[in-house]
């Protein structure tokens, strides 16, 4: 039977977060259900239901970045067992059917991916996401959470991790050049940038970090990095040219395309996980020269996800966090707005215990 759980839930964009109970739907037999113990707060929370990236689905409950135990399975789940401790990203279900779904790629399932929340689910429901008590998820769409991690400092990796775990594999941050590791920028030392910093060190490779001024020049090397340049001092990009061979991008921000690009060898990738709102200015020019490449990236499958959360706990990797109880919720969007959280908040979700539902 369908069942109810408390969960953090706006009306509109405009709204404060209320308690209210939502709907789960009534588990099926490849289903698994999670008590949610730790939900991360992303930015893309924040953009989707402040309608920032077009209309939402309302009333509306957001996360992506869910850990958990599992507390009951469906008839035919044979990978998970209750007790099992557990994780939940940015999809909740795909084709399953589709080359990209085959090959382990299910984020670019050609049918659309379900996302975790605001989605259309396979039942024609609308998802509702992690800052609930609950959430029933299709088996193929949990990852085992290591015992080294606990679940505040877990939530997170579920997006912020694998968001530059992915693109930092997939272009070789782990390689050598000439038996020399890969010189590798992170551009933006926020909630994105201080994991990519942690798992590219991690990789062996040689990281610098990119920003506009050089304040948190020793947490950037806390975290790994061996240098921190401010890319606001004069002759910066000309005393940089050809630098680089991987450049990470994580902020969300309008910046000057072509001069980065500048900043890599002949060869360089530029991979880009930031989604700012404004259209970027490019010239092919930068490109061509070099023979540079510009390469997007968007989280990534189950299987790479599970990869990733392996790592972390090998190397004790972990979001930097501040754990907030729900009451806390409106408040700390606007902080992680203006760049007042460092650099992942978590929701408690044990707050919803004793919380009257509005």
């Amino acid at each position: 039977m369908p069942f109810t759980v408390k969960a953090l839930q706006k009306t509109g964009p405009d709204q404060p977060f209320q308690v209210a109970t939502i709907e789960r739907r009534d588990p099926r037999a490849d289903d698994v259900v999670i008590d949610i113990k730790a939900a991360g707060i992303c930015h893309s929370d924040i953009h989707t239901i402040r309608n920032e990236w077009g209309e939402a689905h309302f009333p509306l409950t957001v996360g992506h970045e869910i850990a958990g135990v599992v507390s009951a399975v469906g008839d035919s789940v044979t990978d998970w067992k209750i007790g099992d401790r557990v994780g939940v990203g940015c999809m909740v279900d795909s084709c399953g059917r589709c080359e990209q779904c085959r090959q382990g790629d299910e984020q670019n399932c050609l049918e659309g991916n379900v996302g975790t929340y605001n989605a259309t689910d396979v039942d024609g429901s609308i998802t509702q996401g992690g800052y609930s008590e609950k959430v029933v998820v299709n088996e193929r769409f949990v990852c085992r959470i290591p015992d080294g991690l606990d679940f505040d400092l877990a939530a997170p990796l579920l997006c912020a991790g694998i968001t530059t775990y992915s693109p930092l594999a997939r272009w070789g941050a782990a390689e050598t050049k000439d038996g020399a590791p890969k010189k590798v920028a992170v551009l933006g030392l926020g909630g994105l940038g201080h994991m990519g910093v942690q798992i590219a060190a991690a990789m062996g490779a040689d990281v610098t970090v990119l920003s506009r001024s050089r304040k948190k020049e020793q947490l950037a090397i806390d975290l790994g990095a061996r240098q921190m340049l401010a890319t606001t001092e004069d002759g910066f990009y000309a005393d940089h040219r050809g630098e680089f061979d991987l450049i990470l991008n994580t902020i969300s921000a309008d910046i000057p395309v072509d001069k980065y690009l500048g900043l890599l060898k002949p060869r360089g990738v530029m991979a880009v996980v930031g989604l700012p709102p404004e259209a970027q200015s490019l010239g092919f020019g930068s490109l061509i020269g070099g023979g540079k490449v510009l390469a997007g990236s968007n989280i990534g499958g189950i299987a790479e996800t599970q990869e990733m959360l392996d790592f972390c706990a090998e190397h004790s990797i972990a979001a930097q966090i501040e754990t907030i109880g729900i009451d806390e919720a409106d408040a700390t969007y606007d902080r992680v707005v203006a760049g007042e959280v460092f650099f992942r908040a978590v929701v408690d979700t044990a707050t919803f215990e004793d919380a009257e539902v509005a």
